[in-house]
């Protein structure tokens, strides 16, 4: 019996694609750092939905966490055909004024656990007769984002990273979809102090976490290389790609200063 694997799964987006596959009668592994939202989460997708439901707590800015999961997973052997790489969370403000440690933890969850977890899976995802990796970037991964500049740049780095590794799997059985949201109604903007300017202009078009999730699980099965929710955050994306990347990053700057 093969499971689908999903981070950050206690709340947001990650619940909300852990909801979308339950409805498909998916099994679930379900990962965050929250041990008793990943106990009430488990417990309610399986009485819903009748299936079977696992989770580990673990802390994914640590170092090896991304082993961590994995070994777990052998341990139980659980067999995974599906690995969503969803965690993730952003940082606001000039980039000289967070610590290191702050940043590097960020890299570790939105860049290297994906990576590791790509990586350590993908002979398993590859001897499944389909299987799919669905990683969450953001519409932030089509332009620099002054005020939010690292975060922006990791989740270029996953965009780029799942569009390639697309193409690079796409005579097998495995396949890669990167999910861009835009503006949603998550706990996103609490944790990165976002100013009262961005949650002003996020308000005006936020979608929720189960829109999104909709849209990316759709995609997925359908085998796009990526996807962007939202016909406002798609024409933003244009937008980005006609005018001067210099017009642009200046206009966004003064909304995260």
């Amino acid at each position: 019996m093969a499971y689908a694997l999903i981070t950050g799964a206690s709340k947001g987006i990650g619940k909300a694609i852990a909801e979308e596959l339950a409805a498909r009668k998916i099994d679930l592994i379900l990962i965050a750092r929250s041990q008793d939202l990943l106990q009430q989460a488990a417990d309610e997708l399986s009485k819903k939905h009748a299936v079977k439901t696992a989770f580990l707590a673990v802390d994914l800015a640590e170092a090896n966490a991304g082993q961590k999961v994995f070994d777990w997973c052998a341990a139980q052997n659980f067999s995974i055909n599906i690995l969503v790489n969803n965690a993730g969370y952003g940082l606001s403000g000039a980039f000289n004024k967070q610590t290191l440690p702050n940043n590097l933890d960020m890299l570790q969850v939105n860049m290297l656990v994906p990576v590791t977890l790509t990586q350590l899976f993908l002979p398993q995802l590859l001897a499944q007769p389909q299987a799919y990796i669905l990683n969450t970037a953001s519409s932030a991964a089509y332009q620099a984002v002054p005020g939010l500049g690292l975060y922006a740049a990791s989740k270029a780095f996953l965009l780029s990273f799942s569009r390639a590794l697309h193409q690079e799997l796409r005579n097998t059985s495995v396949s890669v979809t990167a999910v861009s949201p835009g503006a949603t109604d998550t706990d996103f903007v609490v944790r990165a102090q976002v100013g009262a300017k961005a949650l002003k202009a996020a308000s005006q078009v936020n979608m929720t976490p189960q829109a999104v999730a909709k849209i990316a699980v759709k995609a997925m099965f359908r085998k796009k290389p990526e996807v962007i929710t939202g016909l406002i955050n798609k024409a933003g994306a244009f937008i980005t790609w006609l005018l001067p990347k210099g017009l642009v990053e200046r206009t966004v700057m003064k909304v995260y200063q």
